[in-house]
């Protein structure tokens, strides 16, 4: 099969598309003939060696967590999937940029979404879902969400708002337009962000998720009024400081499930910034790299 894969740590030029053997599913796995693969910070990160202390690579590595495509294969154990359904989700750190691609966490495609869009729901949804299961009951709370306008806030947000909260959320104001859509009350990142929240949520915040770190976190427990009110996906050096909980997406397929339930109801619609072809990928990480996405990212097979 095709895929996109790189053999040493480096920029994006290292990424060559090449002929690899196929993977094939194992126990409670499937394999799906890959349409679209998403690109996520990690990624690059872990291309470029800056996670290599946290997450050393086996070279060679094919990029890419989260897919979405057809399922072709299905292991031994697993139930309630068959050949030909079209699902999206989750496997390894790796092997998602490929014409081929095991998962172990899925949910069926709503047909509400494009094959891109699915490929761009998966580990935002799990990111964003974790994060809000760690912050409890957010049912007629107020939730700050820092740099909501990637693709893990806009799942942050659709989520959040489904579970009943009120959603600010920080971006650049050129994107404010863009957070009003998906339901937050936008503001800009930032000095005086207190000031500003406290203009949208006079009774004050009750969770915050930082998904930007930007620097802000420790204005972030400020503005919460209590380390165990925040949590941050980004911001690992800083989280040990303050007594910050830091937290990594896992494939739960129960969070797939909720993000794919909001889509069938017209609550979530994963927002695509720009698709790649497989032989784009280091476009697609050098797009990734220099920030600032809206939504999401994916390489299209």
């Amino acid at each position: 099969m095709r895929a996109a894969r790189y053999h040493d740590y480096g920029p994006a030029d290292v990424i060559v598309i090449e002929d690899v053997p196929e993977p094939h599913a194992g126990p409670g796995e499937v394999r799906i003939r890959v349409a679209a693969a998403g690109v996520n910070p990690v990624d690059w990160k872990l291309r470029s060696g800056e996670v290599r202390a946290y997450f050393p690579v086996d070279f060679p590595a094919i990029p890419g967590r989260d897919a979405a495509g057809v399922v072709d294969e299905v292991g031994e154990g697993v139930v309630h999937v068959t050949v030909d359904d079209e699902v999206f989700g989750l496997g390894g750190i790796f092997g998602a940029t490929a014409e081929y691609a095991v998962l172990s966490a899925w949910a069926a495609v709503p047909e509400q979404w494009s094959m891109e869009q699915a490929a761009g729901a998966g580990l935002a949804v799990a990111t964003a879902g974790r994060a809000l299961d760690a912050l409890g009951d957010l049912s007629g709370r107020t939730l700050l969400i820092e740099g909501a306008a990637g693709g893990v806030g806009g799942a942050a947000i659709a989520m959040g708002l489904a579970r009943g909260a009120t959603v600010i959320g920080t971006s650049s104001p050129a994107k404010h337009d863009y957070l009003r859509t998906l339901g937050a009350l936008p503001t800009a990142y930032g000095d005086e962000l207190a000031d500003r929240v406290r203009g949208l949520a006079p009774g004050g915040v009750d969770a915050v998720i930082d998904l930007a770190a930007s620097g802000s976190l420790a204005d972030l427990v400020a503005i919460a009024g209590d380390a165990d009110r925040v949590v941050t996906v980004a911001d690992a050096a800083r989280a040990g400081e303050l007594g910050v909980r830091h937290l990594y997406a896992e494939n739960d397929a129960t969070l797939l499930a909720e993000g794919a339930a909001l889509g069938s109801s017209g609550m979530y619609a994963p927002h695509i910034q720009a698709t790649y072809p497989l032989e784009e990928t280091a476009d697609a990480h050098r797009a990734a790299e220099g920030g600032h996405t809206r939504g999401k990212l994916v390489v299209t097979l």
